[in-house]
């Protein structure tokens, strides 16, 4: 199977900040970032249970809440996005999704639209997790408690954008 594109070629201007020509305030990046890494640190046990030393996902996801409060800068966030994904190859099944959404979470920070990511990698991560015959229903009660999660402000803006790109994300967004 080819490589997924997780993204649409023309880039939706409600996920692009106002200094790029979108439509994106601050604010509301903000607390996308913050929804994301929440969205990681609710799976990050499935990758610390496998590899207690590795803090890598773990600090991913503290940059990722730290760039949101503007403690650190973009740069800094996107190096541990990479950092957690370099943690994801080691490693393989829930502990794999885990640190995957955490590379997600921080990524935000650059591109906005990285917030689905992590989101769908949580769900991955915990239909790892779970008996075979259990995944279906595993996931969808970790879409439902990501849904729960979404800040009021963003809500449809996140809402809609699973229902633009669920296809893209193995469909892990029909809950």
């Amino acid at each position: 199977m080819g490589k997924q594109i997780m993204f649409r070629e023309i880039r939706d201007p409600r996920f692009i900040t106002i200094r790029r020509g979108g439509i994106l305030q601050a604010a509301d990046h903000y607390l996308l970032a913050i929804w994301a890494a929440d969205c990681a640190e609710h799976v990050l046990h499935f990758f610390e249970q496998t590899q207690p030393n590795d803090e890598r996902p773990r600090r991913a996801i503290e940059l990722g809440h730290a760039w949101a409060r503007g403690a650190v800068t973009m740069t800094q966030a996107r190096k541990a996005a990479f950092a957690a994904h370099a943690a994801a190859k080691e490693v393989s099944g829930a502990a794999r999704e885990s640190a995957h959404a955490a590379g997600q979470a921080v990524a935000v920070a650059h591109v906005a639209t990285h917030e689905l990511g992590a989101a769908a990698y949580a769900i991955r991560a915990v239909r790892a997790a779970a008996p075979e015959d259990e995944r279906d229903e595993a996931g969808r009660q970790e879409c439902q408690w990501q849904r729960l999660q979404l800040p009021d402000d963003i809500r449809e803006r996140v809402l809609d954008d699973e229902r633009l790109r669920n296809g893209k994300y193995w469909s892990l967004f029909d809950c």
